[in-house]
């Protein structure tokens, strides 16, 4: 993935409020995006992709509302790179290596078991002011 070292062509952001519909808003945007900027998708990465985005976007629904009144989801494609960011701003910087399932599918644990399985990295960054954080994903195309 050389072009995790430099800027990805294709860039879009969405902002929305933190409530149960930016889910699929957020998941119908990724599949648009991706189609305009030429990715298959039957790419064995697409699916994943959405069921990650999907689940990290819930979690900021779930998680950081309140104080977050809303998520942005950043959207990224280059030639051999996919990634993505979902930001909110809680203060909570989840642990993403060793994340467990808390009794029940999805959240974290999918998460990066997904993006480990498709050779992918994951890393949380913090706001400046420590007042909230985004969570990107990285997988290769």
């Amino acid at each position: 993935m050389s072009t995790l070292l430099q800027p990805l062509p294709h860039r879009h952001v969405l902002t929305l409020p933190a409530a149960p519909p930016a889910v699929r808003v957020a998941r119908e945007t990724a599949e648009q995006a991706l189609a305009e900027w030429g990715v298959n998708p039957g790419h064995p990465a697409v699916a994943p992709a959405l069921l990650i985005l999907s689940e990290l976007v819930t979690n900021s629904v779930r998680h950081a509302s309140p104080p977050s009144e809303q998520v942005t989801v950043t959207y990224a494609v280059g030639g051999d790179c996919l990634a993505f960011a979902v930001h909110d701003r809680h203060p909570h910087q989840p642990r993403l290596h060793g994340a467990q399932t808390t009794g029940r599918a999805g959240g974290l644990a999918t998460v990066m078991e997904l993006t480990g399985t498709l050779g992918g990295t994951a890393v949380v960054r913090g706001d400046c002011d420590g007042l909230g954080k985004s969570i990107w994903i990285t997988l290769p195309l």
